[in-house]
């Protein structure tokens, strides 16, 4: 039984805190092997639950000591047929993968949660495709298996995470609504501010709200630096006050360059948590914040840091 499906408490306009780049964070702080970046893997051992409990509980600490909410978000980024096929995991495979994905962070909600930090338990899907590439898939292709999974679970909402076309956004938003499951779809832009397509950020967020009756619950930006996107937004318009949440990258290089790069760019922690501080300012509806590649704990204490009042 989910606990806030029906009123997910983000939306009330408290602020909530979430993770930061899991896979980079895996791979280079803790030292652990993700083949093709998947975190999922991790599920079906002991050993690798002990790993993502490690991470995620580096960051819980952090919202329960600000009094903020937590969405936490499950490891599942890459858990979709396509990636698992790759992975040589089959569908019955993938099923238990997922639904012990929502296992894993219903067991840290039962220990850290509190009434000044509610925790909302997030299915994370990404691209059927590369993240930093764009597909050429129809909506209906789109429509992502796993929203079924986390339905019949204790999730509390799914997100579409790093989305670089509309059409994969429609088809999982458009899933969600028929699943009466709470959607957030949260697009990736490149250094322009725009979808690898050519796609502005504008056009991105009216043509999913067009084609889904506006039922995804918000949108977010992930997967790039602020620099990349703040100046894509403009105050006081429709589409940029369905954006309530950032998930940045630590570094301020391209996606190519960081796709080429094999060492971790942590960026600059302080000058991050300004941009978040005044995106925060000038967009008072930006209310969830975590972190995407090279994001860690540190980030994340740094931002809590700069936009929670004392």
């Amino acid at each position: 039984m989910s606990k806030y499906r029906q009123a997910l408490p983000q939306a009330d306009g408290r602020l909530f805190l979430s993770d930061g780049g899991m896979e980079t964070a895996l791979i280079f702080l803790q030292g652990v092997d993700l083949p093709q970046f998947a975190s999922f893997v991790l599920l079906e051992s002991e050993s690798g639950r002990a790993e993502l409990v490690k991470y995620y509980e580096k960051f819980l600490p952090i919202a329960r000591s600000k009094n903020v909410g937590f969405v936490l978000d499950t490891a599942t980024w890459r858990a979709s047929l396509d990636w698992g096929e790759v992975l040589g995991f089959d569908a019955d495979r993938l099923t238990a993968v997922n639904v012990a994905a929502i296992d894993l962070v219903a067991g840290l909600r039962d220990r850290w949660e509190t009434p000044e930090t509610p925790i909302v338990l997030n299915g994370a899907i990404g691209p059927r495709g590369d993240g930093y590439k764009a597909g050429r898939m129809d909506v209906a292709e789109a429509q992502d298996f796993q929203v079924e999974i986390f339905a019949g679970t204790q999730a509390d909402m799914i997100s579409a995470i790093t989305m670089n076309t509309v059409n994969e956004a429609v088809g999982i938003a458009l899933a969600a609504r028929a699943a009466d499951m709470p959607c957030v779809v949260s697009f990736t832009v490149e250094t322009d501010g725009k979808l690898v397509d050519g796609t502005s950020l504008r056009a991105a967020i009216e043509a999913t709200e067009e084609a889904t009756g506006a039922s995804p619950a918000y949108y977010m930006v992930n997967c790039a630096h602020p620099t990349h996107f703040e100046q894509a937004l403009a105050r006081d318009e429709d589409w940029v006050k369905r954006i309530r949440g950032v998930r940045a990258n630590a570094s301020a290089k391209s996606h190519a360059e960081l796709d080429d790069s094999d060492t971790l760019d942590i960026g600059d922690i302080a000058g991050l948590s300004g941009h978040y501080k005044s995106l925060t300012r000038n967009f008072p509806s930006m209310r969830v914040l975590g972190g995407c590649c090279g994001t860690d704990h540190r980030h994340l204490a740094a931002i809590s840091e700069a936009v929670v009042p004392i």
